[in-house]
């Protein structure tokens, strides 16, 4: 589970409660009209723009990558791969079958390799893969991304609405309260929707989609390297290219040139 993502909201609703607490009632800040128009309005906008199964989707992989981190580790994707390598140089593609892979890409690649496809066939049919995925993603992204935009302008819309009704009813002063209220905390509702929810939402999306973009292209690397059965160590220094330096163990190890004094020693 991602726990930073549950922090973050913990965190920012109770400061956000705190503050509205101190030295006024709770009460005060719920108006029913006005998250009718921010939310009510948020969703309709959406849907205009989106259609309901692009909708959908966003919010069950919202809910999946958000609060839970389904991304394999680049790292543990390089061990996987020496180990199948090494098992193809030892005995042959046909032992993939029976090792279990849990990674839906990489067992795609293995099953292709053992059938005995061309490495360009397979090159392409990953590619594919993953440029679906992604674009799913991407999708999911541009859903919470638009929400976000749409809940300030709604929450101005509502402060509209609010003067409105208060400027038109000026002769009886118990109507300029709760319309002033309706102008005041649409705009209230809107700031908040959109920057504690619906953009940082937007923006761990796109962290995600990062990730999984690299790991994908990491294991077509990967399947075509097990297909050639090449030496383990070269294989390890074509994955580890798309690591950071500072997480990078072979290549720091093979890339050492020997000193003056391990000559001489020699």
């Amino acid at each position: 589970m991602d726990f930073a993502t549950l922090i973050g909201l913990i965190l920012g609703t109770a400061v956000i409660l705190m503050a509205m607490l101190t030295g006024s009632e709770a009460s005060i800040f719920i108006n029913i009209p006005g998250v009718m128009i921010v939310l009510g309005g948020t969703i309709a906008s959406t849907l205009i723009k989106f259609s309901i199964r692009s909708c959908f989707f966003a919010f069950i992989l919202a809910l999946k990558k958000t609060f839970w981190q389904a991304c394999d580790k680049p790292t543990d994707l390089i061990e996987l791969a020496n180990s199948l390598v090494k098992t193809v140089r030892k005995q042959s593609l046909i032992a993939l079958e029976n090792i279990e892979v849990k990674n839906p890409l990489l067992k795609k690649g293995i099953q292709l390799c053992v059938d005995g496809y061309k490495p360009e066939f397979i090159r392409k049919v990953l590619t594919q893969e993953m440029n679906q995925s992604i674009q799913r993603h991407e999708m999911s992204e541009k859903v919470f991304r638009a929400m976000g935009d749409a809940a300030p302008a709604f929450g101005m819309i509502g402060t509209l609405v609010g003067l409105v009704q208060m400027l038109s009813n000026m002769q009886e002063p118990s109507s300029i309260g709760p319309a002033m209220a309706v102008a005041l905390l649409t705009t209230l509702y809107g700031a908040l929707f959109a920057n504690l929810f619906a953009l940082p939402i937007a923006d761990k999306l796109q962290s995600r989609t990062s990730d999984e973009r690299l790991n994908k292209s990491l294991i077509i690397e990967s399947v075509l390297g097990i297909q050639q059965g090449i030496n383990p160590q070269i294989l390890n220094e074509l994955l580890e290219a798309y690591l950071p330096s500072n997480k990078r163990i072979h290549s720091a190890d093979t890339n050492k040139s020997p000193s003056v004094n391990d000559e001489n020693t020699g």
